[in-house]
C-alpha cells in the first residue's frame, strides 16, 4: 500500500486511493482524528461535487461517478471520474522533485504545457483550488475531474448501461428503505441523485469481487456514496481491527471510512494490515436482495439487450445474494 492511513482535508481523497503517508498505522494519531465515529465500508474515494459532500463517504469496490446537470435543457447526467494527468516529460521532473523534496506542492507545474490534453467536455471537479483560472494539481501530480457518460461512449460503456438518459432513471443498489438485512436494486430518478458521488460496480469493474453477472451477460449497478454504514464498529487497536476484519461477518469488506467532525475522511483498508482483497465471501453477499423496478410505463420501450429490460423481466423476485441473480435471455 502507499500509505499507512488516509486523510483529505477537502473530504475526499482525490487520487481514489490513500493519500500519502506513514507506511504504518500510526494508532495514537489515528484515534485522536477520529472525534466522531460514523463509518461507512470503503473503497475508492470520489472527490465531490460541493462542499456537502465533504461527509459522504464509499462502498466497496468499483469505478467513481456523479451525477449533476449537463447543458442548457439541465437534464440530470452521470458523469465519470477522469483526472488529468501530466505528460511523461512533466511526471519525469515531479518524480526526480519528489524524491529530492519532501511537500510535492512545492513543485511547480505549468498545466497548459505539463498535462495531457482533456476532452472539451471535461470540468475540473469543484473542490480542486484554481489560480489564474488553471486548476491546482493535487499532491499526487493529478487533476480530478468529470466527463459526462454519453449513451454510446464506449469508453464508459458500462457506466452508459445503468443509466437511462430517456426516462431519466438509474439501477441503484442500496438497503431497502423498510428492511436493514435486505438489499434492493431499483430505478431511481436521475433528479434524486443529483449532486451525489456514487460507485459503479459489476462484472467488468476491478475484478468483481462481488461476482455480478457473467461475461455473456454483464450486470452493473450503481451505489450511492454512504449507503452502508457499519453498525458494530471495533475499537480503535491494531489487533481488534484485525480480529473484526478476521473473524466478524460484518468486517468481510474491503475497509472503513469514518465520517469526522471537522468534515474530513479517514480511511482503513483491508490492505493496511496485510489483508486480502478482493475475498471469497464478502458481507454484501451475504444478504438477500429484491428487485424493485416498477417500470409498468416504459418497459415497453426499452432495447430488449439492456439491463433495464432484463430487470423488468424479474420485478419484484427475491435472491438469496447478488450474486444469484440471473438474467432469463
Amino acid at each position: 500500500s502507499r500509505g499507512g492511513w488516509a486523510r483529505s482535508a477537502s473530504g475526499l481523497d482525490p487520487a481514489g486511493d490513500c493519500c500519502r503517508a506513514s507506511p504504518q498505522l500510526d494508532w495514537a494519531l489515528l484515534e485522536s482524528a477520529l472525534s466522531t465515529r460514523t463509518a461507512c465500508w470503503a473503497h475508492h474515494e470520489a472527490l465531490g461535487l460541493r462542499a456537502a459532500e465533504n461527509a459522504v463517504c464509499v462502498c466497496d469496490g468499483g469505478e467513481r461517478g456523479a451525477f449533476r446537470q449537463k447543458g442548457a435543457s439541465d437534464q440530470p447526467y452521470l458523469w465519470a471520474r477522469l483526472d488529468r494527468k501530466p505528460n511523461k516529460q512533466a511526471e519525469k521532473r515531479f518524480k526526480n522533485f519528489l524524491h529530492s523534496k519532501e511537500n510535492p506542492k512545492e513543485f511547480f507545474w505549468n498545466v497548459e504545457e505539463d498535462f495531457k490534453p482533456a476532452p472539451e467536455c471535461w470540468i475540473p471537479a469543484k473542490e480542486i483550488e484554481q489560480i489564474n483560472g488553471n486548476p491546482v494539481p493535487d499532491e499526487n501530480g493529478h487533476i480530478p475531474g468529470w466527463v459526462p457518460v454519453e449513451k454510446n461512449n464506449k469508453q464508459y460503456c458500462w457506466h452508459s448501461s445503468v443509466v437511462n438518459y430517456e426516462f431519466e432513471i438509474a439501477l441503484v443498489l442500496k438497503h431497502h428503505p423498510d428492511d436493514s438485512g435486505l438489499l434492493e436494486i431499483s430505478a431511481v430518478p436521475l433528479s434524486d441523485l443529483l449532486e451525489q458521488t456514487l460507485e459503479l460496480i459489476g462484472t467488468n469493474i476491478n475484478g468483481n469481487p462481488y461476482g455480478l453477472g457473467s461475461k455473456k451477460h454483464p450486470l452493473h449497478l450503481l451505489i450511492p456514496h454512504g449507503a452502508f454504514q457499519v453498525r458494530n464498529l471495533p475499537s480503535l487497536k491494531h489487533n481488534d481491527l484485525l480480529s473484526w476484519f478476521e473473524g466478524c461477518k460484518e468486517g468481510k469488506i474491503e475497509g472503513i471510512v469514518w465520517h469526522c467532525s471537522d468534515g474530513c475522511l479517514i480511511k482503513v483498508h483491508r490492505h493496511h494490515l496485510g489483508l486480502c482483497w478482493p475475498i471469497p465471501d464478502t458481507y454484501m453477499n451475504s444478504k438477500p436482495v429484491i428487485i424493485n423496478m416498477n417500470l409498468n410505463k416504459c418497459d415497453s420501450a426499452f432495447d430488449i439487450r439492456c439491463l433495464f429490460n432484463h430487470f423488468s423481466k424479474i420485478d419484484n423476485q427475491k435472491f438469496a445474494r447478488l450474486k444469484d441473480i440471473i438474467f432469463d435471455v
